[in-house]
């Protein structure tokens, strides 16, 4: 049954998921929270990290203070010691006023770094120095501020790959990884894409009562979703501007509703199509043993799951199983 997972009162953020992987995250995001420790959020552009970072502050005994976002990769490396720790008078050229950092802004409340894995080395160690000491030095400043802060930092690839390249500092690494957590991408998840797309539906068409019609569920849930939850989200806000009552397949883009099932069949069984040699019930029965067997494996093996992935009813997967030697695993 879909659920909404909500967040502890009185905030009104939730996080729209049926996914059991994706309850497990969110309970221990909850138990992250009540503490103070660093947290190192780790997933594919797209994910939502920035709303579980706002899940961990709303959620934290620091949420009625300052909550920080900057992204990294947006702001230019030569503002970026500037922007973080501040700047005194005169210490450098267009430095007409001492300027509070973004550490001190965020002073017993929250400060959540995205795009870790963009940031120079000269600024890390500079971060390194902040989460052991507690305090921030401005540029051009002789005196250290004390800062009271809670660090939740964000990268978009594995950050223990970059170390082992030397483009990141260990000792950096070590001490934000206290407690990481994987947000896994929207592909891996597809029990969750209906739910999220009729929930940005009303949410940018209230007035309209939008519908996805089956066949449409069906190719959003076939689709790989390259750029996740936004991507799904800026599909939903374009449908919901140009569709009147119902969506169909002829209204997604060509690359969901078009080819989505010629590229499922491809991706599941290459051989069988371009083997000439093969019957004609061979082709079908292997392209289906592996349709099957590809649904399955998305679904982690969640026979619901992966029926309502390929859009059939459990009874008919279940026989579809039996019929081509799959197995009788039940939920």
């Amino acid at each position: 049954m879909a659920s909404v997972k909500p967040m502890l009162p009185p905030a009104s953020l939730v996080v729209v998921t049926q996914s059991e992987r994706m309850r497990a995250i969110l309970d221990r995001l909850q138990t992250i929270a009540a503490s103070d420790t660093s947290v190192l959020l780790v997933g594919e552009t797209g994910v939502g990290k920035e709303l579980f970072a706002d899940y961990i502050h709303r959620a934290s005994p620091r949420r009625d203070r300052p909550f920080v976002k900057v992204a990294l990769s947006a702001m230019p490396h030569e503002l970026l010691e500037s922007e973080l720790f501040g700047h005194e008078r005169g210490s450098f050229t267009n430095a007409i006023a001492d300027k509070r950092g973004l550490f001190e802004l965020a002073h017993t409340g929250t400060f959540f770094l995205d795009d870790l894995d963009d940031v120079v080395p000269g600024v890390q160690v500079k971060l390194l120095r902040v989460l052991e000491m507690q305090q921030v030095m401005r540029v051009g400043g002789s005196a250290p501020i004390p800062v009271d802060v809670r660090l939740i930092t964000a990268s978009k690839i594995d950050l223990e790959q970059l170390v082992a390249r030397q483009l990141f500092r260990a000792d950096l690494f070590y001490r934000i990884n206290v407690c990481p957590v994987s947000i896994p991408p929207l592909r891996e998840r597809r029990e969750d894409v209906p739910l999220l797309a009729e929930y940005f539906l009303r949410r940018f068409a209230p007035q309209k009562e939008l519908i996805l019609s089956a066949e449409a569920k069906q190719a959003l849930c076939h689709y790989d979703w390259p750029g996740n939850v936004r991507e799904l989200r800026n599909v939903m806000q374009r449908l919901a501007l140009f569709v009147e009552r119902e969506v169909r397949p002829a209204d997604l883009p060509s690359e969901i509703g078009g080819n989505a099932h010629v590229e499922r069949l491809v991706r599941a069984c290459g051989r069988c199509i371009i083997d000439g040699q093969m019957s004609y019930t061979d082709v079908v029965a292997c392209l289906e043993t592996n349709l099957l067997r590809q649904a399955l494996a998305d679904a982690g093996g969640n026979q619901s799951h992966a029926a309502r992935a390929l859009g059939l009813s459990l009874s008919t997967l279940r026989d579809k199983l039996h019929k081509f030697g799959l197995g009788d695993r039940h939920d």
